[in-house]
């Protein structure tokens, strides 16, 4: 059994890694042979370098690709995580974890759980619409875009397992509604951005309630430690994250405390303490941001009282998210972000 004094792990997004030839999107082709080798040599690459225990991944399309990234000597204590139906039809979360430390069978999320369903759909009673003075609203939204991988590991033998989720949220780009059969031109057309960044915003917003909702039961009143690796298409000041993390309170250096069920980010922990800005992980017509997020329970934060392992160093390595060269030498678009934890 392992006895690890630390560990670290990776969220790393591979920009639509399909197989040679298959469909991405509306691109009928794909992919050409030269440039999917590129793709595996670059990614294959980020993961010797980063040398992580635990790789989260996002837009993997076709399983036999991860395998492929890991197809050599160097990487083989790496188990890939993917779902069998990843066959390069669809974007799936996946990842790589050292065996030793692989503490549990997979299991990919797809709805989100009854309860949060129901008070979604809830459209409220008269009475509190006279009160607050707001119509009714009711979302029927009731699966994520992207099913939550999720697994456990186990870097001591002596620690508590510590539960990994891997999240892909719905992207920040306008959902389109051109292809709807309600849609008219002539009424529509003037409102078919605003309208697709409101949809996309609201499913962000509920993927991160129902997520937020399976990782309360599973850490509330409980030393659970949890580790969410994700693309979340938004930054740690947005409405997305607030939900998602509980906006706990980042405490001074000294000070301890913790909450029980509130998540913590790296990049907000590391600002704390930062001499400048932090490092950002997506750049989008000029304006850089930080989409790639590590977040983690009291059980893995510095100033907890109840910590096991504490946050050591975040590392971002975003030289490539360059807009006029995006992809061009198989690169991704996303910054690969690496947080490390010590025995405390």
């Amino acid at each position: 059994m392992p006895r690890l004094r630390s560990f670290s792990v990776t969220t790393f997004n591979l920009y639509n890694l399909n197989e040679p030839g298959l469909r991405i999107y509306r691109d009928a082709d794909g992919w050409s042979e030269a440039e999917y080798r590129r793709k595996i040599a670059w990614s294959r690459r980020l993961v010797r370098a980063l040398d992580a225990d635990v790789f989260g991944f996002q837009e993997l399309w076709h399983k036999d690709s991860l395998k492929e990234i890991l197809d050599i000597s160097a990487l083989s204590d790496y188990e890939p995580l993917a779902p069998d139906d990843a066959t390069g039809k669809k974007i799936v979360c996946a990842a790589a974890v050292r065996r030793e430390i692989l503490a549990s069978d997979p299991e990919w999320i797809t709805a989100f759980p009854p309860h949060v369903v129901e008070a979604l759909r809830s459209e409220g009673r008269s009475e509190e619409v006279e009160v607050q003075q707001t119509g009714p609203i009711a979302i029927k939204i009731d699966t994520f875009s992207r099913p939550v991988l999720c697994f456990q590991i186990q870097p001591h033998e002596d620690k508590e397992p510590i539960s990994v989720y891997v999240a892909h949220f719905k992207s920040r780009s306008p959902t389109e509604i051109r292809d709807e059969d309600w849609y008219d031109a002539d009424k529509h057309s003037g409102i078919a951005k605003p309208v697709g960044y409101f949809l996309s915003s609201a499913r962000r917003e509920a993927e991160a309630t129902a997520l937020k909702a399976i990782i309360d039961a599973q850490i509330r009143k409980t030393d659970t430690p949890v580790i969410v690796l994700g693309d979340l298409n938004d930054t740690s000041d947005t409405s997305t994250l607030n939900i998602l993390t509980g906006q706990p309170n980042y405490l001074r250096p000294n000070s301890q405390g913790g909450s029980d069920v509130d998540l913590y980010a790296v990049d907000v922990m590391e600002d704390v303490g930062a001499q400048g800005p932090v490092d950002p992980t997506y750049l989008f017509r000029g304006k850089p941001g930080i989409l790639d997020h590590i977040l983690v329970s009291q059980e893995l934060y510095p100033n907890s009282r109840r910590r096991v392992w504490t946050f050591d160093r975040r590392e971002v390595l975003n030289d490539h998210i360059n807009e006029t060269q995006k992809g061009k030498d198989g690169q991704g678009d996303h910054g690969v972000v690496s947080a490390t934890f010590s025995l405390d």
